[in-house]
């Protein structure tokens, strides 16, 4: 496993996968080498002219590649359904619950959800459930939802889930990582052997613009141009920093439910099991949230093999 990169990923020939976010970074990288093993992807993307650039950067790239844009907006449960209803193929290989947003100003999403915990995790939420039809006509199936190791910073509150009794953006930020690797324990446990095989995964600390986009929001020059440097002289790639989701999404003999990042304490190197808050593997929580989040998505469903 050290020593794993791109090139020992199986082929993926005659897969099918969906990567949210895959318009930049780690989405986009991600998107690329599944395509460039074989796999037909859809780049699920919040904005159509950077989703169709993305796909024409990636047959630059990747000239036999078969990938395609889908228009998919996760702080939108309108978008999450429509995306779903009209989800082409009949089997999904691989769902990767990539996009999100980090430390923004206070904002809400179309639906009224705090914008990181509705687009982080209410909105993956929903786009896995209404996908499941989907994932189980595939044998293999798997989820791959990316955390980050910044969830250490904070469990949930379900007493203020929105953020309306007070917002911290790196608060509210950890609060969302977590509520991943609980989405991710939980759809593990249902799924046992007959469902898609849940595991999560995080870059550790890797140059993107995830990092600048909440100061340039903000018109916070000077934070903007600190973070940049940072991503330049201490941060890893996009390229390194996709290898964990990537090992998560195509290794044999991955574990339902468990968590992947790189191995240099949790911030780069190749990818290993990753340390992860033993709050996040708590059932009883685990299960709180997921009943929570089909009352607020109004999806309810579960990944237990159909009777």
């Amino acid at each position: 496993m050290s020593r794993w990169n791109v090139g020992d990923i199986p082929d993926q020939t005659g897969r099918t996968a969906v990567v949210t976010g895959a318009n930049s970074g780690l989405g986009y990288v991600t998107a690329r080498e599944l395509a460039r093993k074989g796999a037909h992807v859809i780049l699920a993307c919040r904005d159509e002219t950077r989703g169709n650039d993305a796909v024409g950067r990636l047959r630059d790239e990747v000239p036999d590649a078969h990938v395609e844009f889908g228009h998919l907006d996760l702080g939108n449960l309108r978008s999450v359904r429509e995306f779903a209803a009209g989800f082409g193929p009949e089997r999904l290989d691989l769902l990767v619950n990539n996009a999100g947003v980090m430390a923004p100003p206070y904002g809400t999403t179309a639906d009224g959800f705090e914008t990181q915990f509705g687009v982080n995790h209410l909105g993956h939420f929903a786009l896995t459930g209404l996908l499941l039809p989907h994932l189980r006509a595939a044998p293999g199936a798997r989820v791959v939802t990316v955390s980050s190791m910044m969830h250490a910073l904070a469990d949930l509150d379900f007493a203020d889930l929105n953020s309306e009794r007070g917002y911290r953006r790196w608060i509210a930020y950890g609060r969302s990582k977590t509520a991943n690797l609980l989405f991710t324990h939980e759809l593990a446990r249902q799924a046992g052997t007959d469902g898609p095989i849940a595991v999560a995964a995080h870059p550790g600390y890797a140059a993107t613009n995830l990092q600048t986009a909440g100061p340039r929001a903000e018109g916070r020059r000077a934070v903007e141009r600190v973070v940049e440097i940072g991503n330049r002289v201490v941060a890893q790639s996009a390229e390194a920093g996709a290898l964990p989701t990537l090992y998560a999404a195509t290794a044999p003999d991955i574990r339902p439910g468990t968590f992947w990042g790189p191995s240099f304490l949790m911030w780069r190197g190749a990818p290993a099991p990753s340390w992860q808050a033993a709050r996040t593997r708590n059932d009883t929580t685990a299960h709180h949230l997921w009943h929570t989040s089909e009352q607020l998505t109004a999806t309810k469903w579960t990944a237990t093999k159909a009777t």
